[in-house]
């Protein structure tokens, strides 16, 4: 078994869809420009120093979705992938994906971003097996909290072997490779028999360098 697993934010897609879905938000004029707008901005910059904690990071983001339903944000959400998302999406990621599918191997998306946010951007790049972080759900509506092992830095790594396990695959046994452009995905590439570099961050790049991993630039 060969298996292919892609980041989203800034790997395939030019962006970050949580920091995007918070702009589209804004924009919407369903939050408030003064307090999300600093707040956002500084999300992103300690992300992609890799000095963000990581539970408020999914928290700040997860947060937006607070006291409605996945039937009251579906609109909206449908919205975002449409004008938002999709515009975004590079083709070389693309064409990446197709080449793994057409060889025959597993493909995977695995990102931070929440599931609720993140697949409709799976399904419409026909990955059908998608690791994220997941958003607690009570009584039919979002609290604003997250549920279980974050899919962040390490996380990500315990997210995936326990993945592995579910679909009765021996991690040991896979052959992988594994795409990002973050320093925080640095434990997932560690992990992986091919890891490639894909518009890298300044640190991830010089972890690149010095392992002599593959970089490339899709958009």
């Amino acid at each position: 078994m060969r298996l292919a697993l892609f980041d989203l934010d800034h790997t395939l897609l030019d962006g970050d869809s949580d920091q995007l879905w918070c702009d589209f938000l804004i924009d919407k004029g369903l939050l408030d420009k003064a307090i999300f707008s600093a707040k956002n901005m500084a999300m992103a910059h300690d992300y992609k120093s890799g000095a963000v904690d990581v539970q408020a990071f999914c928290e700040f983001y997860i947060g937006t979705l607070t006291l409605k339903s996945p039937q009251d944000w579906e609109p909206l959400r449908q919205e975002f992938l449409r004008a938002w998302v999709v515009p975004r999406l590079c083709a070389g990621g693309k064409a990446q994906i197709k080449a793994h599918q057409a060889n025959g191997d597993r493909v995977v998306m695995t990102t931070a971003t929440n599931r609720f946010i993140t697949e409709l951007t799976a399904a419409h790049l026909d990955i059908k097996e998608l690791i994220a972080t997941e958003a607690e759900i009570q009584d039919g509506l979002f609290t604003g909290r997250t549920s279980g092992v974050l899919n962040m830095r390490e996380g990500k790594v315990r997210r995936l072997l326990t993945w592995c396990t579910e679909q009765s695959l021996n991690w040991e046994q896979l052959e992988t490779w594994g795409y990002s452009d973050s320093i925080n995905d640095l434990p997932l590439l560690e992990a992986v028999t091919h890891a490639t570099v894909t518009q890298g961050d300044p640190k991830l790049r010089a972890e690149a360098f010095k392992r002599d991993w593959p970089q490339t630039d899709w958009f």
